[in-house]
């Protein structure tokens, strides 16, 4: 894993923005570790936010199709999708990222994409924001997210 040519943290400034934060409930040790990161990052930023639990990373983009719906200024998408022996993987984690990107395209509001596509379940630990990992996607997930807000609005003026 690469972490070089990632952007330089800032300051996140989430005050008056709703989100909501739709995380899979397979692989539920890594998944603890992307939810509490994201909680972490929102809780620094100001945003409120409230965190919906769906059955499969399959589900988050109909869960974050009904967030923005109910109001949401923002969803962060949080999966695991580890490869097994069969084609199901690729099946999930393509219907799962094109499901993701069409809501925010429809809706024109953005969607932090914290799905990790993994070959085994060391490789989701180590970016799971836990002490000894080299990643935190739950935090970079509210980071894109909340930072695609502020951008879009500018853009729209």
């Amino acid at each position: 894993m690469s972490k070089e040519g990632a952007p330089q943290a800032q300051e996140l400034d989430g005050r008056g923005l709703r989100v909501v934060v739709v995380a899979a409930t397979w692989h539920e040790k890594i998944m603890a570790g992307l939810v509490a990161g994201a909680q972490r990052t929102l809780d620094a930023s100001g945003a409120a936010y409230r965190v919906a639990r769906v059955p499969g990373s399959f589900e988050l983009a109909t869960a974050a199709q009904a967030a923005f719906a109910g109001g949401a200024d923002a969803v962060v998408a949080l999966g695991v999708i580890i490869r097994g022996g069969t084609p199901h993987f690729e099946y999930v984690s393509a219907a799962t990222t094109d499901g993701l990107n069409r809501v925010a395209l429809d809706v024109g509001k953005p969607v932090g994409f914290g799905v990790l596509t993994l070959d085994d379940e060391e490789q989701g630990l180590d970016r799971a924001g836990f002490p000894g990992s080299q990643e935190d996607k739950g935090a970079e997930a509210v980071d894109a997210a909340l930072r695609m807000v502020a951008i879009l609005r500018d853009l729209r003026g």
